[in-house]
């Protein structure tokens, strides 16, 4: 490759990050999924389109795709709140195991009889749209505001559920006859056992290293952690486990682990969570020929009916049974199984393996996601509202950004509160810190002062705490907990250690 030809491929990427970020600022203000804008700027540039780009590869698609969500789970993952996902987990591995085997089934059965697909194009079709996308689910849930059960539920199962159905794609795809079901099970549950042990022990290392050694410069941080993510689905998938449950479980469990410069790891993680999926929709649009969807339009349609009126509400109601969830919110997890990119890459796989009709397969799997999605993605909001399951948003918490002081074995807290936040009146000192935090410095309106234990605190201050390394979570625990309940925090029952 010439320079002037690494110039023009610079130029066209920026141009379409351009793009690319102004179709968020619409999807925004429309409620569209990001994701349709996406694929439709690759579908504009691809053959059919006015770039005239010929792309085939579907081989170095699934490549960049496996990449891709692999970022997207990790900032999904940092995202994730312990307190929020814990109860909802054996729901969520109840929809990942049961509700992934029913709507296979029964999506399959639509295929087979109402299309008249063979049964391993059929499987491999039902296989592939029975995962929800993580990607859909994580963008539209954070602009709904839903009970946290139902948030839960949702967030962890789209987290889950890849592993069980690449497991499957893989087997209806290979060449030879299907295996035995109970070995399928087996196989599926040792994955998601290495996946999870793996996962949840490279998080706890690097949590562990993170918070007790201090970096040369706050910007290795974010990269840290990404990093580290990334090794678990590598030592997953390396494993024969479930490198994509590996990343998502490694990502929570440091999310969770109130790390050095925080709020900059969750930004840049963010930033290059939404650089993935733009790379990663625009490759997919490429990869498809619009031309040649015209056949497949109906028998998607048809699919997609099956998988969304009958696989998905029948998947919910017979893996929720031992839990107590109402039918409201049963009916929103029906029509919240959002697929996305990800059933779009598991498509690939049987073209990758010479799958007969796989390239239909494709066409009626990438006409069936754009147009569900279309449908469910907005009306989201609105049948919460009709479910009456619309929540709203309580005190915001604080934003707490810590740098270890190695030296000095303590933490330095940097602390923001925001408009809402139930701090404004507190005095410093009815903070009530534990021994060994004390609130040092307050800035206010670009001015810096010493506080008093009756300097009064404000909304827009920012507050640096120095804690010693044995109270550093105790502060911030007290700080979080003044933050939702105010001066009596404690005493009201909002969680938070007492001053000792």
């Amino acid at each position: 490759m010439t320079v002037h030809q690494l110039n023009q491929l610079l130029l066209v990427g920026a141009l379409v990050l351009l793009v690319a970020v102004a179709a968020v600022r619409i999807s925004s203000r429309s409620g569209l999924p990001s994701l349709l804008l996406y694929l439709g700027i690759g579908v504009v540039m691809g053959q059919d389109g006015i770039g005239h780009v010929d792309f085939s590869n579907a081989e170095l698609t699934q490549v960049i795709g496996y990449a891709a969500l692999v970022v997207i789970l990790a900032e999904g993952g940092l995202g994730t709140k312990w307190k929020q996902i814990k109860p909802a987990l054996p729901a969520a591995a109840a929809l990942s195991l049961v509700g992934v085997a029913v709507s296979v089934g029964v999506t399959a059965a639509g295929a087979h009889y109402l299309v008249g697909l063979e049964w391993r194009q059929a499987l491999i079709i039902g296989a592939v749209v029975s995962s929800t996308d993580a990607a859909a689910v994580f963008s539209v849930l954070r602009r709904v505001p839903l009970p946290a059960r139902v948030t839960g539920v949702l967030e962890a199962e789209s987290g889950f559920n890849d592993a069980p159905v690449v497991i499957l794609v893989v087997a209806f795809s290979a060449a030879g006859p299907i295996e035995h079901w109970y070995v399928l099970i087996g196989e599926i549950a040792l994955e998601l056992a290495i996946g999870a042990a793996i996962g949840l022990a490279v998080g706890w290392l690097g949590s562990f290293g993170l918070r007790h050694v201090a970096l040369p410069a706050s910007g290795l941080y974010p990269i840290a952690v990404l990093a580290i993510a990334t090794s678990a689905y590598a030592a997953g998938a390396m494993a024969h486990g479930s490198g994509f449950l590996a990343v998502y479980l490694a990502a929570m469990v440091m999310g969770n682990a109130k790390l050095p410069h925080w709020p900059a790891t969750r930004g840049f993680a963010e930033g290059l969570g939404w650089i993935a999926q733009i790379g990663m929709f625009v490759l997919l649009g490429l990869l498809v020929t619009p031309h040649e969807l015209a056949d497949d339009i109906v028998p998607a349609l048809l699919i997609g009916l099956v998988l969304t009126m009958v696989a998905r509400p029948l998947s919910v109601v017979v893996s929720l049974v031992p839990f107590r969830i109402p039918w409201a919110e049963k009916a929103l997890m029906s029509w919240a199984g959002l697929r996305g990119a990800v059933p779009i890459i598991l498509a690939t796989i049987p073209m990758v393996t010479g799958v007969a009709d796989s390239q239909r397969i494709f066409n009626v799997v990438f006409v069936l996601v754009v147009v569900y999605t279309l449908i469910q993605g907005p009306t989201l909001p609105w049948l919460a509202g009709k479910l009456r399951l619309a929540g709203s948003s309580d005190a915001a918490d604080l934003g707490i950004e810590s740098a270890p002081l190695e030296r000095l074995r303590g933490h330095l807290l940097s602390v923001s509160i925001p408009q809402n936040s139930r701090m404004h009146g507190v005095e410093v000192g009815e903070l009530r810190l534990p021994k060994g935090a004390a609130v040092t410095l307050v800035v206010r309106d670009g001015t810096s002062s010493v506080p008093a234990p009756t300097t009064v605190l404000r909304r827009g201050d920012e507050l640096l705490v120095v804690a010693t390394d044995p109270v550093r979570d105790a502060a911030e625990a007290r700080l979080r907990a003044v933050a939702l309940g105010g001066k009596l925090a404690g005493w009201l029952g909002t969680a938070g250690p007492e001053a000792r």
